[in-house]
C-alpha cells in the first residue's frame, strides 16, 4: 500500500468539489478525482446540519473506519472527499463500508 495522506487544505477541498465526480447515497456523498502523485489522498467532512459535536465526531469516526478497511483494495493516485450526511451517526461503519464500496466500484478507482 501507498502512503495515506490527509487532505487538509482549503484550496484542495474546493479542486476537488469542482473538478472531481459525485456519488451520492443514503448514509456518504464520495467525491472522486486523480491526483498526480502515487498516493491515497483522504478528507473527511461533516456540517453542522449534521448534528451536535458527538454526532459529528461519531459521523467522521465510522467514516474513517470504514475507509481504512478498503484501502488495500484502491488504486493508488486518486483523491477522495467524504461528506456525512444526516444518518451517518446512526449506522454502523459495515453499512458505511458496503455504500462506500459502491461507489468506489462505481468510480472505477478499484484494483
Amino acid at each position: 500500500m501507498d502512503l495515506l495522506i490527509p487532505i487538509t487544505e482549503n484550496k484542495d477541498f474546493r479542486r476537488i468539489y469542482a473538478k472531481g465526480k459525485s456519488y451520492v447515497s443514503p448514509v456518504v456523498i464520495t467525491y472522486v478525482t486523480k491526483n498526480r502523485s502515487k498516493n491515497v489522498r483522504v478528507g473527511i467532512t461533516t456540517s453542522k446540519k449534521i448534528g451536535n459535536a458527538v454526532k459529528r465526531n461519531r459521523s467522521r469516526r465510522v467514516i474513517r473506519e470504514a475507509f481504512r478497511t478498503l484501502v488495500p483494495e484502491i488504486a493508488p493516485g486518486h483523491d477522495f472527499i467524504f461528506v456525512a450526511r444526516g444518518k451517518t451517526p446512526f449506522v454502523k461503519s459495515t453499512e458505511v463500508r458496503r455504500a462506500m464500496l459502491l461507489q468506489l466500484k462505481n468510480a472505477g478507482v478499484l484494483k
